[in-house]
């Protein structure tokens, strides 16, 4: 079986292309065509799955390439997209473009060749902040930010499909994904990034807020759960550790894992708008377990440290460390 992984350049693709290589699946690894020749993360991939996929350049938002990229596929996971909330802000055509055109692509496609299956990637950021927690997948959708706004155009794009032509999507929808790869852009790997350059002044935006974080091979395993559940078609599928803390909590937890003490300093340019901050975020996984079998290995207090401690000590090689700025605030 033949399968597109979309994305598979950034953080969570790459780690995805690698385990479906390892699990014998022959993947396709959609990367963003650049005159660099990069495969982003894929450059880095693991010497086990190394030379054991394809690559095909392309850009999600061109239609004719998306489906050459499709052919011969039975299966579509569907990650490529803008993620950076800020960057959103001052740039929100480009979101548009990418996250909702880009998907129609990829399911104007999937139906026109008959694709078994597509796996499209929401996330929990369209549910703004909680109105009640857990969070469960009935939850209101609210576009708090550019970034928001566009994925759940993109997520009801995938589903209008589904039901206005039985094309068949799933939509997968991972909490707050960290670990090893993870762009400085968000907060665990700026925390962690920083500290291994030796800082101990810690800068960040808000600290109250609360997040359900996944660690990214629970991610990627409820990916493939998803894509396996032939129950998961024409649904709306949680993947979070069931696990809510705050962003202060979570620097004193890095602090621990890292063997040291910090201090944070709160800058003003790294808060996001009043009403754009999602204040908190804590995910029902009942659904996956119910449809497909999922259940988070890092959930927890227990396993959220353990996450914790994995990532740290792949920033703190100095070979990862290397390819972050982490005396700058990367949005």
């Amino acid at each position: 079986m033949k399968i597109l992984v979309t994305g598979a350049d950034g953080f969570i693709g790459s780690h995805l292309t690698e385990h479906l290589v390892r699990l014998g699946y022959d993947v396709r690894a959609f990367v963003q065509y650049n005159s660099f020749g990069s495969w982003g993360w894929l450059d880095r991939c693991a010497p086990d799955v190394r030379g054991k996929f394809e690559v095909f350049a392309g850009d999600i938002r061109d239609p004719h390439g998306v489906k050459k990229a499709m052919q011969g596929c039975c299966w579509v996971m569907h990650l490529a997209a803008l993620i950076a909330i800020p960057y959103s802000y001052h740039s929100p055509d480009t979101y548009v473009d990418t996250n909702i055109k880009g998907t129609l692509n990829i399911v104007q496609a999937a139906r026109e060749l008959g694709v078994d299956k597509v796996i499209h990637t929401s996330t929990s950021e369209v549910y703004g902040t909680a109105r009640y927690v857990p969070i469960d997948e009935q939850h209101p959708l609210q576009g708090q930010s550019p970034y928001s706004a566009s994925k759940i155009g993109a997520d009801q794009i995938a589903l209008s499909f589904y039901n206005a032509f039985d094309t068949p999507v799933s939509v997968i929808r991972p909490f707050n994904t960290y670990g090893p790869r993870q762009s400085a852009r968000a907060v665990i790997p700026t925390v962690i990034s920083q500290i291994a350059s030796g800082q101990r002044q810690i800068k960040l935006g808000a600290l109250y807020p609360t997040r359900d974080f996944n660690y990214v091979m629970d991610t990627v395993r409820g990916f493939v759960a998803v894509a396996q559940s032939d129950k998961s078609i024409g649904e709306v599928i949680n993947i979070g550790s069931n696990f809510e803390i705050s962003i202060g909590d979570t620097v004193k937890l890095i602090a621990e894992a890292m063997g040291v003490s910090v201090d944070v300093t709160t800058e003003q340019e790294r808060l996001r708008p009043e009403k754009s901050e999602v204040d908190r975020l804590w995910a029902s996984n009942a659904k996956a377990l119910e449809l497909t079998g999922w259940a988070p290995q890092y959930g927890d207090k227990e396993g959220f440290r353990r996450g914790l401690e994995e990532t740290a000590a792949w920033f703190v090689n100095p070979e990862n460390l290397a390819s972050y700025k982490t005396d700058i605030y990367n949005i």
